[in-house]
């Protein structure tokens, strides 16, 4: 029998204690590091946190808005576009003297240089107009819509599809017939269509019957093709909505990383797969539009003689290989052409009639314009055709009378223009006139909306729709600078289609006046729509209500 040793057996004891104690001490100082790691972590956390929040105001005092590190001033554009981005870019715009610079994602392509300073406008669009071109961002961003048309072209294919179109815009023959067309739009089709829905007490989308009258007139006038958009009923056009849901995926992508757009069409998800399926109509439509003309003029050899659109004259026109254009081509030209007409007046007017409503006593002194100009006619039976329910027609030379209305349409225009932003880029260092510091390949974004609301360009009352600013003190209309009112651009690159514009707005805003009343639906919302041009993201419903003879002939004695 092993007796143990009570020596040993304490000394056992000590060391299996000591080594506990030393075990546990070990154990303690392990997580008390660990616990002490942790804290340190979080403070220097902490601390990096607020010199990011600290720095983000400081950016905030400098430039108007947070810039945070790594997003730039990302989530503020992100809050913006839940909202109304167009007000946003005002809001900073004005607290920035008219210039900032928009600062992206890092490795993103949204840094650039916003501006609504007119002295900046001028410099941009004449002054120095070659170092600012379209320039490759924004020719890669709308490629896929608007291809090598005139909107997103430069240099010689922007030069020479100018020099075509102006030509043909101010030839007799075409002035002849867009007048015509537009003419027989209105009476037969329009009118009709506004009737239609004052017998079935029914309210109406304006915007969307404006819209389908100036898709019917761009394509008669520009591809002397008639799609027969505006009937009764307003049947279904695929290609309208293809159009709109393809600009609509266009402006997405000037407002996302190009990383993350072309990841999205690499992939087909997004926008970028609503992109690709709408542009499979607007496709679908051009080509047909083209193989249409291209047998017709085949089979007729003198079609060419007579007829006058613009398709017909760049069918017959050869590229500098001496070759025609190719079918691509004729595309690009069409849906640009489609843009450039259809969108543009419709949206204006839209917003215009949105205006009268909230401003009656402008409409009132329109219908007084009106009934005065047509009251000055010669005829003998001049009261009866001033009354009539339908049968009166505006003459130009009455339409070009109306200074009243064409300074309401300005107004309008003004507060809301059918394009509210454009792109360009910078060729070579440059400075602005306002001492903006411009690299080259910044990119620079003109903000035509926000220059409606710059104090420091129309006064205090900038916010109001006031039509007198646009006349003299004899009653006639002034037009404006094209650096202050950019609605129709400026420089080499200002509004082929100006003088028609206000031709045709004014045509068919004094045809509704004078005939009906245009009541907005109560509460329906009206906010901006995120695209290429400003439409109504709800459209404009209204209810119609036609005018007592006894009214008109108030105004005819007045």
């Amino acid at each position: 029998m092993n007796i143990m040793n009570p020596t040993t057996t304490t000394t056992t004891n000590t060391n299996n204690f000591t080594a506990f104690i030393s075990a546990n001490t070990a154990g303690t100082a392990t997580r008390n590091f660990a616990f002490f790691r942790h804290v340190q972590f979080f403070e220097v956390f902490a601390a990096l946190f607020v010199f990011m929040a600290i720095n983000s105001l400081r950016q905030k005092r400098r430039q108007g808005l947070p810039v945070w590190p790594v997003l730039g001033m990302l989530p503020s554009l992100a809050v913006a576009l839940q909202t109304n981005m167009y007000e946003w870019i005002s809001d900073v715009l004005r607290s920035r003297n008219g210039t900032f610079r928009f600062k992206g994602p890092w490795f993103s392509s949204l840094n650039c240089i916003v501006t609504a300073d007119p002295r900046n406008l001028e410099y941009l669009l004449k002054t120095k107009f070659p170092n600012f071109p379209k320039g490759p961002y924004f020719h890669d961003t709308v490629r896929d819509l608007l291809g090598d048309g005139i909107f997103s072209a430069d240099d010689e294919t922007w030069q020479r599809q100018r020099k075509t179109a102006s030509i043909e815009f101010h030839s007799a023959k075409f002035r002849n017939l867009t007048t015509e067309s537009l003419r027989e739009l209105v009476h037969n089709r329009l009118l009709p269509v506004l009737e239609d829905s004052i017998k079935q007490l029914a309210e109406i989308d304006l915007q969307e019957v404006l819209l389908r009258l100036t898709f019917d007139n761009v394509c008669m006038m520009a591809f002397g093709v008639d799609p027969g958009c505006l009937q009764k009923g307003l049947p279904q056009i695929p290609f309208a909505k293809a159009f709109e849901d393809a600009t609509e995926a266009t402006v997405f992508r000037f407002v996302t990383p190009t990383c993350v757009w072309k990841a999205m069409r690499y992939f087909n998800v997004g926008m970028e797969k609503k992109l690709k399926e709408s542009l499979r109509g607007v496709d679908e439509f051009a080509e047909d539009v083209i193989q249409t003309r291209k047998k017709e003029l085949s089979s007729r050899c003198d079609e060419k003689k007579t007829r006058s659109d613009l398709l017909t004259v760049f069918m017959g026109l050869k590229n500098e290989e001496g070759e025609a254009f190719s079918d691509k081509f004729l595309r690009d030209i069409c849906v640009n052409f489609i843009l450039a007409g259809r969108d543009t007046s419709s949206v204006a007017l839209s917003w215009f009639f949105w205006l009268l409503d909230q401003n009656p006593e402008v409409e009132e002194k329109i219908l007084k314009e009106i009934c005065k100009i047509v009251g000055e006619r010669e005829e003998v039976e001049k009261k009866g055709e001033i009354i009539s329910e339908s049968g009166l027609v505006f003459r130009p030379e009455e339409i070009k009378k109306m200074d009243y209305l064409q300074a309401a349409i300005s107004e309008a225009l003004r507060l809301y223009p059918s394009v509210p932003v454009d792109h360009k880029e910078v060729v070579e260092d440059d400075k602005f006139p306002d001492g903006t510091e411009l690299k080259k390949g910044t990119k620079v974004v003109y903000a035509i909306y926000a220059m409606g609301r710059m104090e420091a360009i129309w006064g205090k009352d900038y916010r109001e729709y006031k039509p007198e600013r646009w006349l003299g003190r004899d009653g006639r209309y002034m037009s404006e600078s094209a650096y202050k009112f950019t609605a129709f651009n400026g420089g080499p690159r200002l509004c082929l289609g100006k003088d028609f514009a206000y031709y045709q707005m004014k045509f068919v805003a004094a045809s509704i006046i004078y005939r009906y009343r245009v009541k907005v639906v109560e509460n329906h919302p009206v906010v901006p729509k995120l695209a290429l041009t400003m439409y109504m993201k709800h459209g404009l419903k209204v209810n119609l209500s036609r005018r007592d003879e006894s009214e008109l002939q108030i105004y005819f004695k007045g």
